[in-house]
């Protein structure tokens, strides 16, 4: 055997590819000498040409590493070869938004405000909405109250409601739970001043302090103050009281193994803050007291239930054509609801502008940290933008609400609204806000406070035949509840599916027809879940069946009133 020779024998530096598996002597030589011999008759009738290609492939094919270099050829070819082609017409591709993501609602106004104005297909949707009665029959108010004398108390509760009036309501409603369930005096909350709603009304500004008092006396102790001589032991200072900082949503057996060894301890403790700070899911006696004091125990303070209900009065004048019923619409389009949604609507470079100084202003940098980025058109195909008040007039006239019918809008200060409201009058000349129905004079006492001006939005929107609802938060949280409390376990009221709006005001093809077809759809929807009973997470201030209200049947009802 040879030993194995890296240099070829043709005298090329280029090396050789690895032998190929060794066999007998004599049959390497005898291909060896096959293979180094050049057979005139096979290349004698070539070109030069052809006998060039011929070794080019013949190297490529014997020296494999020169596949290496075949991506580098083939893309210095193409770049060879674009370099003779012409770009003065270069393709433009557009990126078309996913649908739903893009704010489109003036233009689709335009097109079917013609066909919307001459629609008289329907009777109007406020004499004909509620008509799926709850097959178990009628729900009634049924919060029993104590008759028998209280024990002692196990010492003082005090804690600080935060956040706007509804999520203040929370605060009281659980703070009288808590404070029945381990036999504690209540002291009435303190209203925590908060930087955004910046009003400093106390609990009695809002609510009939006396009342709440006199209703819960069987079933928890309410008083003003702490007793002199227990402050003592704290320098009179409340911010020396022993103060628990409850995780959200916790159990009331966490009150009862955690707060109350303290209580009988210390007998004076503090909690703060304190809204969201006991669990939906409670037994029924804590349960009892929440209902209690929410649908019994909180009433309105005098001036706010004096002007609430002249307000409700003139608005069913305003609604005669409709036999005094009327809509009541919360809106949220307020300039720090825009801002905190982080949606994108047609104002342009100004909107823009507003919006930026206004998060600014409200959350000091918290839309603006490193790392975070916004989506506008996410935002709102996941329904999470306010409605504007033109997507508003749009529903509600798809729903089947005449021109004629009578709205109350319940609402702040709207952004813009010299441009933004215009197409909702358009749509709904008559409609009223408390501002409209009251003069100056009557709106004086409660201008600069922000909870009591909600409190008489509060207690107009209760009292109306329909309550829509476009952006959720406590405010139609605890409507949605009350008109159960108050309408047989129906809510009446518009909970949009606002993710199938945005698809559809997105599209620029759909008809009046079409576009009324799915919002009655929408409509009805609504209407059949009025009736719903509470789960075990869900909020009492919602859905207050079974808890605080007892089925009724109307054959039991009607025995009864022939019995007597």
């Amino acid at each position: 055997m040879h030993p194995y020779n890296r240099l070829p024998s043709s005298g090329h530096s280029t090396p050789s590819p690895p032998p190929s598996p060794l066999r007998s002597p004599r049959l390497r030589h005898a291909g060896r000498s096959k293979a180094g011999r050049f057979s005139p008759s096979r290349g004698s009738g070539r070109t030069a040409a052809q006998r060039l290609s011929w070794m080019f492939l013949s190297v490529l094919l014997r020296r494999q590493g020169v596949f290496l270099f075949a991506p580098l050829i083939y893309i210095s070819g193409m770049l060879l070869y674009m370099g003779t082609a012409s770009f003065d017409v270069v393709p433009v591709i557009k990126h078309r938004p996913a649908p739903g993501s893009v704010y489109r609602s003036p233009q689709l106004f335009a097109k079917l405000r013609l066909d919307m104005d001459s629609d008289n297909s329907s009777a109007d949707a406020i004499s004909t909405i509620w008509k799926y009665p709850y097959r178990g029959g009628e729900w009634k108010p049924c919060v029993n109250r104590s008759s028998e004398d209280l024990p002692e108390s196990n010492g003082y509760i005090y804690v600080e409601a935060n956040g706007g009036l509804n999520q203040q309501r929370t605060s009281v409603c659980n703070a009288v739970a808590v404070a029945g369930y381990l036999n504690a005096t209540l002291v009435i909350p303190n209203f925590h001043y908060h930087s955004i709603w910046k009003d400093p009304s106390k609990f009695r500004d809002i609510y009939d302090e006396e009342f709440f008092v006199n209703t819960l006396k069987n079933d928890v102790r309410v008083v003003d103050k702490i007793p002199e001589y227990l402050m003592e032991r704290f320098g009179s200072n409340m911010t020396n009281v022993h103060n628990f900082r409850i995780k959200a949503w916790s159990s009331i057996q966490y009150y009862k193994d955690v707060v109350l060894p303290k209580l009988l301890e210390e007998k004076v403790i503090r909690i703060s803050p304190f809204a969201n700070r006991l669990s939906f899911d409670a037994p029924p006696a804590v349960q009892r007291l929440r209902c209690l004091a929410n649908y019994e125990a909180l009433r309105f303070s005098s001036p706010i239930l004096t002007i609430g209900e002249s307000l409700v009065e003139r608005m069913r004048k305003h609604s005669a054509i409709n036999g005094g019923k009327y809509v009541s619409v919360h809106l949220r389009f307020e300039e720090d609801m825009v801002a905190f949604s982080c949606c994108v609507f047609d104002g342009g470079k100004q909107e823009r502008e507003d919006m930026i100084a206004a998060r600014e202003r409200g959350w000091k940098g918290k839309f603006t940290k490193p790392g975070r980025v916004i989506r506008p058109g996410a935002i709102r195909i996941n329904g999470k933008c306010p409605l504007t008040p033109l997507e508003v007039g749009l529903m509600l006239r798809g729903m089947g609400f005449t021109k004629n019918t009578s709205i109350f809008l319940a609402s702040g200060k709207i952004y813009n609204a010299e441009k933004t409201m215009a197409p909702l009058l358009q749509m709904f000349p008559n409609l009223h806000t408390k501002e409209t129905l009251a003069s100056e004079e009557e709106l004086a006492p409660f201008k600069n406070y922000s909870s009591r001006m909600a409190a008489i939005d509060y207690t107009v929107c209760l009292q109306s035949e329909v309550f829509v609802t476009t952006q959720g938060g406590n405010f139609p949280h605890f409507l949605l509840g009350h008109r159960r409390f108050l309408y047989g376990g129906h809510a009446k009221t518009i909970k949009p599916d606002k993710r199938k709006l945005a698809l559809l005001f997105d599209n620029p093809n759909i008809g009046w027809k079409s576009l009324k077809r799915q919002l009655l759809s929408m409509r009805s929807h609504s209407d059949s879940k009025g009736v719903e009973l509470k789960r075990p997470n869900d909020s009492i201030y919602s859905f207050p069946c079974p808890d605080c209200m007892c089925r009724s049947n109307r054959t039991d009802d009607l025995r009864s009133s022939l019995a007597t």
